[in-house]
C-alpha cells in the first residue's frame, strides 16, 4: 500500500452528504475521502449517484446536508473554477472543449500564457509536451471539431494534467480510447500516484479498475453499499455488488437465423476511409463489426446510410436501391444508431417525448399531437425500461444508459427492418449492458437485421452470430462458429494472419 494511504487526514472527503432534486433524494448520507497518493474507484449502476457525487467533489454543485473537506477544513467552493484554483481538477464524461480553438487554445483556455499578449509558441510548445506523455500525435494546431472522439478525450486528460492537479477526477476518461491509449493514460496514472496525487475515477470497465484501484467505493441507488482495497474484490464480486444480485446469462442465446437476405452491398467506398467492402445480413442476424479505432467501422455505416458521400450496389430484398442521404436510408428501412448520443444523437436540452419522436414526426401530424406523442413516450418508456423522474425531464439529465436506451426507443419508432448501431454500450454499467444486449436479440427475433459496431471483443463475439473485422479501410475477414474466438479477431485487425472463416 502506498504511504499516501497511511496519511491521517483526507486531501479530498465527503461527510454525511445527501443530495436532493426538488424532493427527490439521489445521494443518502455519503461518506468518501481521497487520500493523497491513492487511486481511489467509484463504480455503480447508471443513476446510482457517481456523477452527482463527482460535481459536488468538484464544486458543480452543493450538497443538500452534510459537507466537502479538504484536508480536514469545510470549503466554501460555490464553483467549479473555485474548487480547481484550489487543486481539484475534473475530467467530465462530456467534453468540455471549445470546437472552433486549437488543442493548443484549448488547453489552455482561461489560463493563457503570456497575459494579454498571448505567447501562442510556449502553449502549442506546452501542449506538445503533455501530448508527448500521453504518447499522442495530435497536432497542437488542429481545430478540436476535426478531431475523432477518441483524440478529444485526449485533449481533455491533457488539459487536466496541465492544471498540475492536488485531486484528479476522472469520469469514464478510458471508454472511448484505444488500447494503446489505455495504456499511456495508466501510465499517467500510476505517474500522478507517485507525485502524491489524490485520483478518484468511475469506470465502468471492471479489468480496469482491479488494475489501478488502491481503493474501491460501491454505489447503488444513491447510498455506499461496499468499500474495499486492491485484491479484496474480484471483478464478478464488482458487478454483483453493484446490480445487487448475481449476473447469469450476460448474452442472450443465439437461436440461429433464416436464410432470407435483407440487405446486400457491393463494393461500398467511402474516399479516404473505406474501400470496396462486400456485406450481407439476414433477416433475424446479428452481424458484428469489430476492428481498431480507425479501421473505418464508424465510416462504413455512415456511408452506407448516407450520412458521408459513398459509392456502392446496394440490393434491399433482391432489389437495387440508391441512398444518398439519410432520408433515403429511412425510406428503404435503415436506421443508424450513432456511437457519440450526446452530441448527434440527442437533443439534451429537449424533454424526453420530443427527443423520441424527432426522427418520426410525420407520424403524429403537422402541428404536433402532444397527447400522441405522449402516448409513444409512455410505450417506449416500459418497452425500453427508461427510468425517468418525469417525461418532461431533459434528456441531458438522464444516466448514460437511460439516454442510450431513449436512443434506441427514438430509432425503432420510425419502424425499420435494419438496424445499425455503434458502439451500443459505451459508457454503460453492466445492468443497464445485459438490457441493451437483451433488446438488441429481441429486435433479430422479431424478424429484424442488426449490424453491431464494438470496440469491445467480448460484446461483439457476445452478440453477433458473424464477425466482419475491419483493418485500414478494408475489410479484414469474417469470423463465425468455431473461429469466432478474440485471437482470431485481433490478428485480423492488426494485419498478423488471414485468419480463419
Amino acid at each position: 500500500m502506498d504511504k499516501g494511504q497511511n496519511r491521517m487526514t483526507p486531501v479530498l472527503a465527503l461527510e454525511n452528504v445527501t443530495r436532493s432534486f426538488g424532493p427527490i433524494e439521489v445521494l443518502h448520507g455519503i461518506d468518501l475521502a481521497l487520500n493523497a497518493g491513492e487511486v481511489h474507484a467509484l463504480i455503480g449502476e447508471n443513476g446510482a449517484g457517481k456523477s452527482t457525487i463527482m460535481k459536488i467533489l468538484g464544486g458543480f454543485l452543493a450538497p443538500t446536508s452534510g459537507q466537502v473537506l479538504m484536508d480536514g477544513a469545510p470549503v466554501p467552493w460555490h464553483s467549479g473554477p473555485e474548487a480547481e484554483a484550489a487543486g481539484v481538477v475534473v475530467i467530465h464524461q462530456e467534453f468540455n472543449l471549445a470546437p472552433d480553438l486549437s488543442v493548443a487554445a484549448n488547453v489552455f483556455l482561461g489560463r493563457e500564457i503570456g497575459g494579454w499578449r498571448i505567447d501562442h509558441a510556449a502553449m502549442r510548445q506546452q501542449t506538445s509536451a503533455l501530448l508527448d506523455r500521453l504518447h499522442s500525435r495530435i497536432d497542437p494546431d488542429a481545430l478540436i471539431r476535426d478531431l475523432s472522439v477518441p483524440d478529444r478525450q485526449m485533449v481533455e486528460i491533457a488539459k487536466a494534467l496541465s492544471r498540475r492537479a492536488l485531486v484528479l477526477i476522472m469520469d469514464e476518461p478510458s471508454a472511448v480510447l484505444t488500447d494503446r491509449e489505455v495504456g499511456a493514460l495508466y501510465d499517467q496514472i500510476e505517474r500522478l500516484r507517485r507525485e502524491g496525487v489524490a485520483v478518484m475515477f468511475c469506470s465502468h470497465r471492471l479489468d480496469e479498475v482491479a488494475h489501478l484501484a488502491d481503493r474501491i467505493t460501491v454505489l447503488r441507488d444513491g447510498t455506499v453499499v461496499r468499500r474495499a482495497l486492491r485484491g479484496e474484490m474480484t471483478e464478478d464480486g464488482m458487478a454483483t455488488a453493484m446490480v445487487g444480485r448475481e449476473l447469469t446469462d450476460f448474452f442472450p442465446p443465439k437461436p440461429g437465423h433464416p436464410d432470407d437476405v435483407l440487405l446486400e452491398v457491393r463494393g461500398l467506398t467511402v474516399p479516404g476511409r473505406v474501400h470496396d467492402v462486400d456485406l450481407t445480413l439476414h433477416r433475424g442476424e446479428v452481424l458484428g463489426i469489430a476492428g481498431l479505432v480507425g479501421s473505418g467501422r464508424t465510416e462504413l455505416a455512415e456511408g452506407l446510410v448516407g450520412l458521408r458521400p459513398a459509392t456502392a450496389r446496394i440490393l434491399r430484398a433482391g432489389q437495387p436501391v440508391t441512398i444518398a442521404n439519410p432520408r433515403d436510408a429511412a425510406r428503404h428501412g435503415l436506421a443508424y444508431l450513432t456511437e457519440d448520443r450526446k452530441d448527434a444523437g440527442l437533443l439534451l436540452n429537449k424533454p424526453l417525448p420530443e427527443n423520441l419522436t424527432l426522427a418520426a414526426l410525420d407520424r403524429f401530424g403537422f402541428r404536433i399531437d402532444r397527447r400522441a406523442e405522449n402516448a409513444a413516450m409512455a410505450k417506449a418508456t416500459q418497452d425500453f425500461d427508461i427510468r425517468a423522474a418525469s417525461p418532461a425531464m431533459k434528456a441531458g439529465n438522464l444516466s448514460g444508459g437511460n439516454q442510450q436506451k431513449l436512443l434506441l426507443a427514438k430509432t425503432m419508432l420510425t419502424q425499420p427492418e435494419i438496424v445499425i448501431i455503434d458502439e451500443p454500450t459505451r459508457g454503460i454499467d453492466v445492468g443497464t449492458k445485459r438490457q441493451i444486449y437483451a433488446f438488441i436479440r429481441r429486435l433479430a427475433a422479431e424478424g429484424k437485421g442488426i449490424i453491431v459496431i464494438s470496440s469491445e471483443l467480448t460484446e461483439v463475439m457476445g452478440l453477433a452470430d458473424r464477425v466482419l473485422v475491419m483493418r485500414q479501410g478494408r475489410l479484414a475477414g469474417e469470423v463465425t462458429g468455431a473461429a469466432m474466438t478474440e485471437e482470431n479477431i485481433v490478428r485480423l485487425a492488426m494485419g498478423v494472419s488471414e485468419g480463419a472463416a
